[in-house]
């Protein structure tokens, strides 16, 4: 995730695979550029996903595409937009322009993670109404909205996954929603019906039968699983890899561009380059060091929505925020291991304790991102053509915390 939360993120991670082609890493065995994501069903978001790309990795501003999808579905071809939603960011600053005024929020906890945190929860207070539609009512997000749609947890609801070789597994349900919790499935499903386009979904009658509608919709592409029956066959032979069209032979394990063919009109590759873009907030005298923000230890994910209520898992982790600086800088500063010191960018300033370690680059600081006040420092930038939020990096200054006596 350090290559991907960026402001030029994209073009980033297509440097490696750059250097990877040239060098015919790709395809072959213990080689190449995968990205390792952060979460279990990152790849299954692309493909199917119904945000940056039409459903089954078609595209909404092709007509022939749109039409392709609205047949499947048994909808009206003008019913599918012809173009793209909105990213992250362009829903925030959607908000702030007034032209949003209402927010449905699932799964996720944007007033912890998002960049520049005071300006992102002060957005969510200009909205009429938030939704927040969640295992647990009591994320940063959740304190903030109108309603809370209550929603079951993975082992309570089945569904495909799709992990970093490509392979669809099924997660079968193991215990019922408690409470009056329901699963996103059928959330979605029960809206709609109130919202009166129920009809439009009276195919939708499990996941499973939405899982046949979108093997439907992925004929002839990249991502192609016509070849896979259901959930039975996926779980038998113990996930299958995309692609599987109807007339390919399953095997356990199959390797994309190991012939030297790639998904394009004539089945070569294409370097994707940019000249490299200058950081959105670089160093200066009033604030000389870079901050990076990232995964802190294995016992901790995220916003530790789940993590932190693992007492497990607590006793893992460091109790205490943790501010990592390289040992030129730490002398610099006349500062040791074991220094409470204060963090400060032109947007917050938190207190953390000093971890001298030789990690770190000169001029360089790393902070966790799982304590709710790290946020407080980000600077609001962006990829801008993935529209990832740029973690890394932001100008920061450090100065010791007078001891107390």
């Amino acid at each position: 995730m350090g290559v991907n939360q960026s402001h030029q993120a994209t073009r980033t991670a297509q440097a490696i695979i750059n250097l990877a082609l040239l060098g015919g890493h790709i395809g072959k065995p213990g080689t190449g550029a995968n990205s390792i994501t952060g979460q279990c069903n990152a790849m299954g978001s692309r493909l199917f996903s119904n945000t940056t790309s039409l459903l089954g990795g078609h595209d909404f501003e092709c007509a022939d595409d749109r039409a392709k999808i609205a047949d499947i579905l048994e909808i009206d071809p003008v019913r599918i937009p012809d173009q793209r939603s909105l990213a992250y960011d362009q829903i925030l600053e959607g908000i702030d322009e007034g032209k949003i005024k209402a927010l449905w929020v699932i799964a996720t906890n944007p007033a912890h993670s998002w960049i520049a945190q005071h300006r992102c929860r002060g957005l969510f207070e200009k909205l009429d109404f938030l939704v927040v539609q969640d295992m647990y009512t009591d994320t940063h997000t959740a304190r903030l909205a109108n309603l809370i749609l209550p929603a079951a947890a993975w082992g309570e609801k089945e569904g495909t996954f799709i992990n970093s070789e490509r392979r669809i597994g099924v997660v079968r349900k193991v215990s019922p929603p408690p409470g009056q919790a329901l699963t996103d499935f059928n959330i979605v499903r029960f809206l709609a019906t109130a919202w009166g386009c129920g009809e439009m979904f009276h195919r939708w009658i499990s996941p499973e039968a939405v899982f046949r509608i979108l093997r439907q919709c992925s004929k002839g592409q990249p991502c192609d699983i016509t070849g896979i029956d259901g959930y039975d066959q996926i779980e038998a032979s113990g996930g299958i890899q995309w692609p599987l069209s109807v007339n390919s032979t399953p095997a356990h394990e199959r390797r994309l561009f190991s012939d030297g063919r790639f998904f394009t009109p004539d089945q070569r590759a294409r370097f994707v380059f940019d000249k490299p873009r200058p950081l959105p907030e670089p160093v200066d005298s009033g604030y000389p060091l870079q901050l990076l923000t990232g995964r802190g230890s294995s016992a901790q994910w995220h916003t530790e929505t789940r993590t932190s209520r693992s007492q497990i898992l607590k006793k893992l982790h460091p109790r205490v925020l943790l501010l990592e600086m390289n040992p030129a800088d730490a002398q610099k500063l006349s500062l040791r291991s074991g220094d409470s010191v204060s963090v400060a960018s032109r947007r917050g300033q938190l207190i953390a304790v000093l971890r001298v370690s030789t990690t770190m680059r000169k001029g360089e600081i790393f902070l966790p991102m799982h304590d709710q006040r790290v946020n407080q420092l980000t600077h609001w930038s962006v990829d801008p053509h993935s529209r990832q939020p740029a973690y890394k990096a932001c100008a920061v200054r450090v100065a010791e915390v007078p001891k107390q006596g």
